[in-house]
């Protein structure tokens, strides 16, 4: 309050008036959908600001002299100057500002946990006035520069004959080969799926993500020179060592996409399915295409008692779907509680709107059917005192055993690294302890001369703009090293 106080009788000579409105106008969201409209279809559920109400809702910025909401983004966009912008009505300005530290901010303005980034740190959010909704004014900057064919394809002038392999069309490798388009660079990205994207496309459900929204910016990527080519599997078609002698550079951003395992009695029965099948299948099927098992019923939920394990933003994303494919019931089981949970508050809140049921301090102990899931035996849970993470210790209850009734149970576990060294034809490839990929904390190197990389399969499963931050520096990392080559090519001439 005293935050607020101040800001009443304090007026800055420069500081313009359609700003620190925060004191009059109340935080507003974009309407979103009626849960019983949103859960019969897989469209977004948020519509979007109209122009006046973005306008009135960036106004409500106090214009910080420390802007945390950047601090905290890890991308460190330039937040408080855009919201000011768009305050302003001079909305290209506001996207151009937006769009030149985020290569893809009509994603982020979707899937961001803004919760736990930038809008969870805004300073009028700490005085009780609610958080500026940063989230939905860049969905908003961004679609408006789609609308309006502010969004141009790079125009390359003198391209160098120096030529880059980027290996995975994900949110890493998609900004790293933009902005090496940028500096003049061909770039070629290999991918193993039949569409380029990724975790964008595949693991991310309509409902947060339209694909329209990830097919339209791969084809403004394409527009400007970038070489897709698909069903390409490194190791099968062609080997890291021979990507490399056709590249002058190679980056490795494969993502993460091996499913952990949940080691209990009955885990081999049917019917239980890592987390990325049960999406990936959804997805495909939302996209037109053919999926056998989805279309035999074998992972479509309609009808069955689903229980998804895990509590991270994907196990939302599950729980999610199966309301959508009409699932009888929908559980998630998650052996901390609702303050411990690491998946986004908003998206738990959408989800029991929506009908699913939490399960809080609760772990399986047992799977039992015939052949297939029937049943989990589950042990109640109770925190115990902090682990090294910081998060307190799921400790088992003596006796406290109970069962759910489940015809379907989707693993929601996390993800770890695919054994890229055996998968890549290329065994001198070194990795950590964990499996992610082993690089030069500067350089963002490999062991391999000219072969770098990022995203998760560096840092492991985490978050979307991470991942674009990752692309970013491997694509500063890569120019360097390219200008090394240039450099002592000239040299020798």
């Amino acid at each position: 309050m005293l935050f607020a106080n101040y800001m009443l009788i304090y007026k800055h000579p420069a500081m313009p008036e359609k700003m620190l409105k925060f004191v009059d106008i109340g935080q507003q969201n974009p309407p979103k959908r009626t849960k019983d409209e949103r859960s019969k279809d897989f469209n977004e559920i948020y519509k979007e600001f109209i122009e006046e109400k973005a306008k009135t809702q960036s106004s409500r910025c106090s214009q910080c002299g420390v802007p945390f909401c950047q601090v905290h983004c890890p991308l460190s966009n330039n937040i408080p100057d855009w919201l000011k912008l768009t305050a302003e009505g001079r909305l290209e300005e506001a996207y151009r500002l937006s769009q030149s530290t985020n290569n893809i901010p009509e994603v982020c303005g979707r899937i961001c946990p803004q919760d736990r980034l930038c809008e969870g740190n805004c300073v009028i959010e700490q005085s009780g006035h609610g958080t500026v909704t940063i989230g939905s004014i860049e969905k908003f900057l961004t679609e408006t520069a789609w609308e309006n064919n502010w969004v141009k394809p790079i125009e390359v002038r003198n391209e160098s004959n120096l030529s880059i392999g980027i290996i995975g069309a994900g949110p890493a490798g998609l900004a790293c080969a933009e902005e090496l388009r940028k500096k003049n660079y061909k770039v070629t990205i290999y991918d193993r799926y039949d569409r380029s994207g990724g975790l964008l496309i595949y693991g991310i459900p309509n409902f947060k993500l339209e694909k329209h929204v990830v097919l339209r910016r791969i084809k403004h990527l394409q527009d400007s020179g970038i070489e897709f080519v698909n069903n390409f599997e490194v190791g099968k078609d062609k080997s890291l060592k021979e990507l490399k002698e056709k590249h002058d550079a190679i980056l490795i951003a494969t993502g993460v996409y091996k499913a952990r395992e949940i080691e209990l009695p009955g885990s081999d029965l049917g019917n239980i399915f890592p987390a990325m099948e049960f999406l990936t299948a959804s997805n495909k099927k939302g996209l037109g295409d053919k999926v056998e098992l989805f279309d035999k019923g074998i992972l479509n939920a309609e009808g069955k008692d689903v229980v998804v394990i895990g509590g991270g933003d994907t196990a939302m994303d599950c729980v999610r779907t199966s309301v959508r494919q009409k699932a009888k019931s929908v559980k998630c089981l998650y052996r901390r509680d609702r303050e411990n949970m690491p998946g986004s508050a908003r998206e738990v809140a959408n989800a029991e709107e929506e009908g699913v049921e939490f399960v809080w301090l609760s772990s399986p102990k047992e799977f039992k059917g015939t052949n297939k899931i029937e049943k989990l035996i589950i042990d109640q849970i109770e925190l115990g005192e902090p682990d090294d993470s910081g998060r307190r210790k799921p400790e088992i209850k003596k006796g406290s055993e109970f069962e759910i009734k489940a015809d379907m149970v989707i693993k929601a576990l996390g993800f770890d690294p695919e054994d890229l060294p055996y998968l890549f034809d290329s065994k001198e490839l070194q990795v950590t302890k964990w499996g992610t990929l082993k690089t030069n904390f500067d350089t963002m190197e490999t062991n391999i001369k000219g072969v770098f990389a990022a995203g998760d399969i560096v840092r492991g499963a985490s978050l979307v703009v991470w991942a674009i931050k990752d692309g970013r520096d491997a694509a500063t990392a890569m120019k360097t090293y390219l200008e090394d080559i240039e450099l002592k090519k000239i040299k020798v001439a």
